[in-house]
């Protein structure tokens, strides 16, 4: 039987075919996968979350990002697109094979969110959340499901990583990043999203 050969590409391949393409795509292992688009509560749970923490950290010196910038854990040469990504201090930029900084990847996010897709939770949730915990700056992960009030939060710990499930609205979950500590409750992060 016929075996299509698989194509193999090396990190430089990659970032040169996404600087000239107009959809998103990971990266890893030399493989290339397409992202899908998100449905509509994806964008909105996106923007609830991207804004609350901007406010949150509006006084603290720290940058929300949105899913435009790249995230490169150097560990596996894994790059990704987070739906928000967190980056408190100076942002630490991935430089090239010249020596050249890259302004749209980064490799030093404390926080990091996923919203669950029913097509992306698995991987969320197991496969991506291992190649997540090589980035030794990542100190909080959010899982956001978009088809009912749901968050999963972990926490790196001395004892590993820690998590805490919220359920209900009125839930607040509480992220301690550039010496303050902050609450974020269900509320908000849900702010206007329809359920079925």
């Amino acid at each position: 039987m016929f075996q299509p050969t698989k194509i193999y590409y090396t990190p430089e391949e990659y970032l040169a075919l996404e600087d000239g393409s107009e959809s998103k795509s990971e990266y890893y292992k030399g493989q290339i996968y397409a992202m899908a688009g998100g449905s509509a509560r994806h964008s909105q749970i996106c923007v609830n979350i991207s804004t609350a923490l901007n406010l949150k950290l509006r006084n603290r010196p720290c940058s929300v990002f949105n899913s435009d910038l790249k995230v490169q854990v150097s560990a596996s040469g894994f790059y990704t697109y987070p739906d928000t990504t967190v980056v408190c201090g100076e942002v630490e930029f991935f430089k090239n094979e010249e020596g050249n900084l890259r302004h749209d990847i980064i490799t030093n996010p404390i926080l990091l969110v996923e919203v669950l897709s029913p097509s992306t939770e698995s991987y969320d949730r197991k496969d991506k959340f291992v190649l997540y915990r090589a980035l030794t700056s990542l100190q909080h992960y959010l899982l956001i499901d978009q088809e009912c009030y749901a968050v999963d939060h972990y926490q790196r710990t001395n004892q590993g990583w820690l998590l805490r499930s919220y359920l209900q609205p009125n839930d607040s979950l509480t992220l301690h990043l550039s010496g303050g500590r902050f609450k974020l409750t269900l509320a908000s992060i849900y702010s206007k999203v329809k359920f079925d």
